[in-house]
């Protein structure tokens, strides 16, 4: 992901998530910092990006910072390969282990995520702005 996506990225945000999104100045700031600490990429279908995705790593520890796809195109494997993409990276940086939350009420996700080995480690009881907890999970990495 660039500079240059921000405007799809932002929409797709907005819509994905429209109760707490990312300001564009958030997301710049996670831009920032590639590749330092983070990896963030784009998924693109006939020339349009359908949805996003970000890693934070530092030493062997990496959390997904989110993953996004617009809803036309939800279930089409689209989130799944961005996550198969940010494990990789995580990997080549030498994390252990991954972390995430996700929102108690999506259980898409929790599906997703649970599909690709995390396990749920603990509950963030009213952690998203509209007062959902956020499931904790993780992803022990092979070595």
């Amino acid at each position: 992901m660039t500079a240059a996506d921000l405007p799809a990225v932002m929409a797709i945000e907005r819509a994905t998530f429209p109760l707490d999104a990312w300001s564009e100045g958030m997301m710049r700031g996670e831009l920032d910092e590639q590749p330092r600490t983070r990896h963030y990429v784009v998924a693109v279908v006939d020339g349009e990006i359908v949805g996003y995705a970000g890693l934070a790593a530092a030493a062997d520890q990496a959390d997904v910072q989110t993953i996004a796809v617009l809803e036309t195109h939800q279930g089409t494997g689209i989130g799944g390969a961005m996550l198969a993409e940010l494990l990789g990276e995580a990997r080549r940086r030498g994390a252990r282990e991954v972390f995430l939350e996700v929102r108690s009420d999506n259980p898409r996700a929790r599906a997703v995520y649970e599909h690709f080995g995390f396990e749920e480690i603990g509950t963030r009881r009213r952690y998203y702005d509209d007062g959902t907890d956020a499931i904790m999970m993780r992803k022990k990495l092979d070595g």
